[in-house]
């Protein structure tokens, strides 16, 4: 059979760039350490075998050397990111797709005549962050009080996104790639990003993460529009090692979760710190590393007891196991994942006859027509 002509060194490439996943492919590719060292070529078939195994788009493979893949957007993780440098074939392909989603959504409200959102690049770099933060409030109508009556993170998390959906914002929630459940994202790598458009902004949260983590998430990732930025970054509760807007973000977005005229009515200190923070984690539904962040923001840690109790509390979630992204209602699943407003107007504008099938389905992450008519019905889009 023909055999393809193929550098060697991209092999290694790919199967760097693969990461954990690479391990298997010595089994699964018997002749790979010969095409590696270039004494043998492969054919087609098994070139496009191998580039899907490494997740890689296989037109690489006919360049001269290793391309350098960067990012589309700013990446602005901690230096402390062990793969700050490398982004994964999982987080280069999670944004291709949602930055497809945008530009489709983008396209489509010009074509009906829709305003841009006031609000997106409305804040400047010397806003006060409490302002910014009970402006975004407003905005959303992100109550204090009603989200203290919502009984569990999940459904706080869940109201908090249809808030943001309601407000003109496109909010992705997936733990996969697409609807690829054998790729799943890794936290420990992005837990979100923002994508900033005056028509379509899109925030990605991702699903691996805990529920209380994504509530810290993506009111970071609003903050990110509010400042009309698009950011790729991992979103924690802590200010070190990261560049001043990281840190902006993250007041306002503690701010916006945890108010601290709120903290100070409710906040115990005779009380058994850990436990506190648990209490007031449940009642305004975010995680106790929120919690702990606002204690010392309202002198009630210094940074030595405050960086303590943050490492004491991220040692007991490492201990808890944390699912997401597969099973339950189809449905609800595949309308999380691309968002309950770009969702509805991909089947409004495939059944109007401005989008073709073949488009819906790609955008939405599978096939069936019928599918896309029992999705559209569950939307309340169709009957």
């Amino acid at each position: 059979m023909m055999k393809v002509a193929v550098p060697p060194e991209m092999f290694e490439w790919a199967c760097t760039r693969a990461g954990a996943e690479a391990h298997g492919l010595v089994t699964r590719f018997a002749r790979l350490e010969a095409w590696r060292k270039g004494t043998a070529q492969p054919t087609l078939k098994q070139l496009e075998d191998f580039a899907r195994a490494t997740h890689a788009p296989i037109g690489y493979f006919f360049l001269p050397s290793p391309p350098e893949e960067r990012l589309p957007i700013p990446d602005c993780r901690t230096p402390g990111n062990a793969r700050l440098n490398r982004p994964s074939p999982d987080l280069l392909d999670t944004l291709s797709i949602c930055l497809q989603r945008q530009e489709w959504y983008r396209d489509h409200c010009r074509l009906l005549g829709e305003p841009p959102l006031p609000f997106v690049g409305s804040a400047r770099l010397d806003d006060d962050c409490v302002q910014l933060a009970d402006r975004i409030r407003t905005t959303l109508g992100f109550d204090l009080e009603a989200r203290r009556r919502i009984p569990t993170w999940t459904d706080a998390l869940r109201r908090f996104i249809e808030l943001a959906d309601e407000a003109g914002i496109l909010v992705m929630v997936n733990g996969v790639v697409g609807s690829n459940n054998r790729r799943k994202l890794d936290p420990a790598e992005f837990r979100g990003f923002s994508l900033s458009d005056p028509f379509a902004p899109l925030v990605f949260l991702n699903g691996s993460d805990s529920k209380a983590a994504q509530m810290f998430t993506l009111a970071h990732e609003l903050a990110h529009l509010w400042y009309g930025q698009s950011a790729l970054t991992d979103a924690g509760t802590t200010d070190d090692a990261i560049s001043d807007m990281e840190v902006r973000c993250n007041r306002v977005a503690a701010e916006l979760l945890v108010p601290m005229e709120a903290l100070r009515l409710e906040y115990r200190p005779t009380h058994p710190l850990q436990d506190e923070a648990a209490r007031l984690a449940r009642l305004f539904k975010v995680s106790p590393l929120v919690v702990l962040r606002r204690i010392a923001d309202a002198g009630g840690l210094t940074r030595a007891q405050f960086l303590g109790a943050t490492e004491t509390e991220l040692e007991r979630l490492a201990t808890l196991r944390h699912t997401s992204g597969g099973g339950g209602d189809f449905y609800a699943t595949t309308t999380a994942r691309c968002g309950k407003r770009f969702a509805r107007a991909v089947v409004s504008s495939t059944w109007e006859g401005r989008a073709s099938f073949t488009e819906a389905t790609r955008l939405l992450g599978f096939r069936n027509m019928n599918t896309l008519r029992e999705l559209g019905v569950s939307l309340g889009v169709l009957t």
